[in-house]
């Protein structure tokens, strides 16, 4: 799984062959350009949820819910509701929330589920569950959520001894995302392991491309055309 919250991008990797696409709160950092995920609003998620669902045919598409609109069981049904609507085929919100885990799923919309660090709420982006007490506190919410049908939960940050003895423990497909190598499956934001911000590097992210020195190459070349009146040459000239 992979980020995505625009329609060429989601397109590119529907073809590539990926399974899942998370629409994420993530866009308010690397789309929107706030300082946290808690500036996104439905509209927001509506938006770009759209935007990725006109460009996927095969990937399923996981939408998810900001902060604040699954406060209560009949808030998150109504805000997932409208994540379908735009195109969405799951909804992922952060936390244990039995009540708002029954209420979506009983509606027939398929939730995934988001452990560890939780980057609505946290205080400091840090590792989770590196105590015992908040190992089995996490482990505790992972059964819990398992129990009530959700098909997956993300694993954000935690320990990858932690994230095995989950993935071994629930019948859920575990994502991980700094939660090492024995979750079922991966994901990363879509701007990080393209390179998108030179500047950010962290320790979970394996950059497969740098496209922020590709594009600035490319900006820069055409700077250089235009002021040399290289470009527009005669092949790129009406007549």
């Amino acid at each position: 799984m992979l980020t995505a919250y625009d329609y060429r991008t989601a397109e590119i990797m529907d073809q590539a062959g990926i399974d899942m696409i998370l629409v994420g709160d993530s866009l308010g950092m690397v789309v929107l350009g706030y300082d946290d995920t808690r500036h996104v609003s439905m509209e927001d998620m509506v938006r770009h949820i759209g935007a990725v669902a006109r460009g996927t045919k095969r990937a399923i598409i996981v939408g998810d819910m900001p902060i604040d609109t699954y406060n209560t069981a009949d808030d998150a049904l109504l805000n997932a509701r409208r994540l379908i609507e735009a195109g969405a085929i799951a909804v992922k919100f952060e936390g244990n929330k039995p009540e708002v885990v029954k209420a979506i799923i009983s509606s027939g919309i398929p939730v995934m589920g988001h452990l560890g660090l939780l980057p609505q709420t946290a205080e400091k982006l840090k590792v989770q569950g590196k105590t015992e007490t908040e190992a089995n506190r996490i482990l505790c919410e992972a059964k819990q959520l398992d129990s009530l049908g959700v098909f997956s939960i993300v694993l954000e940050c935690v320990p990858m001894n932690l994230a095995r003895q989950i993935s071994e423990s629930i019948q859920a497909l575990t994502i991980g995302i700094g939660a090492g190598s024995y979750c079922d499956g991966q994901v990363l934001v879509v701007n990080d392991m393209l390179g998108l911000d030179p500047e950010f590097k962290p320790k979970h992210v394996k950059q497969y491309a740098n496209l922020s020195e590709g594009i600035q190459t490319a900006v820069k070349n055409y700077i250089k055309d235009v002021e040399e009146g290289k470009f527009p040459s005669e092949k790129h000239s009406f007549h």
